[in-house]
């Protein structure tokens, strides 16, 4: 694994990261709640607009950002907030036509009600091979909503476009996908279009694990590997200082993992729905603290920084999307 070359440079709170089909980089930001296009070749910045609700408090804020499987006909962009009351999901028209910073439609909500907190608000935003859209939500310090299938806190949850159930999902008319998780941030699929998640940990245990429709991950009755009957144990673990994981991305046979208080990527070799080795780390403590990771076709991956979240030390040039080779 190597570092290409740095992308762009100045990026304020960077949470989510979205390549557009055509070319361009749409990268969220935390805590201005706005949405700004990065030319992956030059590094320039534009930003498209403010997306509004948006309330920035600790780890809220404007968070992840996918685009439509087909953007080239709908130009829709989803994004996923916290807003005064509660984190939402919305959609809106991208415009490129129009002014830079008038660019993003008003924002229609397709899912509203996900508990928010100061902290554990998820915020992933993913299409997943079957064009339905995924999001990872948190339990904001409350356990018992993740066991809770009524709620929509501590889940991953899967939805049409409009917002609505996804058809086959494992409990009738629910978003609900998977139960029983802490704080997902990240979402991926391999090529046999398995979904892999990454999961924070209280104390004890961060988490790589393979989803299940309808599976149970435990929280707050398991923290990593317990051989429990009735939950799932994941795929790999780690201790919190080593990781605090928030993006992944797959690339090359493996799950790459973005490490916040580990300040690394964790590289997860796999076969099947197995580790195949012990994970690898990589830029440790070189980049400082790392969000999201993301595939930028065949062996490369873009990945951001993420000194700027009020946790980190910036220093010059702070935040970054780097280009990584993974062969």
């Amino acid at each position: 694994m190597k570092v290409v070359r740095t992308v762009a440079e100045g990026l304020d709170s960077p949470w989510g990261l979205a390549p557009l089909p055509g070319g361009g980089l749409l990268v969220s930001s935390r805590d201005e709640g706005t949405i700004t296009l990065v030319d992956e070749k030059s590094g320039k910045k534009t930003e498209l607009g403010e997306v509004p609700g948006v309330s920035p408090a600790g780890e809220g804020g404007l968070l992840g950002i996918a685009v439509s499987p087909d953007y080239a006909s709908d130009h829709m962009v989803y994004a996923y907030f916290t807003s005064e009351s509660d984190n939402r999901v919305v959609r809106m028209l991208y415009d490129p036509e129009k002014p830079a910073g008038e660019q993003l439609g008003a924002p229609d909500t397709i899912l509203r009600g996900i508990p928010k907190g100061t902290n554990h608000n998820g915020g992933r935003l993913a299409f997943g091979p079957d064009k339905m859209l995924y999001a990872t939500t948190g339990e904001r310090y409350e356990g018992e909503l993740a066991q809770d299938k009524k709620s929509l806190g501590g889940k991953i949850l899967r939805m049409t476009p409009e917002g609505e159930p996804a058809p086959g999902n494992p409990f009738d008319d629910s978003p609900v996908y998977s139960y029983g998780h802490r704080n997902v941030q990240g979402l991926a699929w391999d090529d046999e279009q398995r979904l892999w998640a990454s999961e924070f940990g209280q104390d004890t245990w961060d988490e790589l694990n393979h989803i299940e429709p309808g599976g149970n991950y435990g929280w707050p009755d398991v923290e990593g590997k317990e051989g429990e009957k009735g939950y799932v144990d994941p795929v790999a673990q780690w201790r919190v200082a080593d990781a605090s994981p928030s993006g992944i991305a797959f690339a090359e046979g493996s799950v790459w993992m973005a490490g916040l208080r580990g300040e690394r990527l964790w590289r997860i070799p796999l076969k099947g729905t197995e580790a195949s080795a012990d994970p690898q780390a990589f830029l440790t403590e070189k980049y400082g603290r790392l969000r999201t990771v993301v595939s930028a076709g065949g062996d490369r991956l873009w990945l951001t920084t993420s000194e700027t979240d009020g946790r980190g030390s910036p220093e010059s040039g702070d935040d970054k999307i780097l280009e990584l080779e993974v062969k």
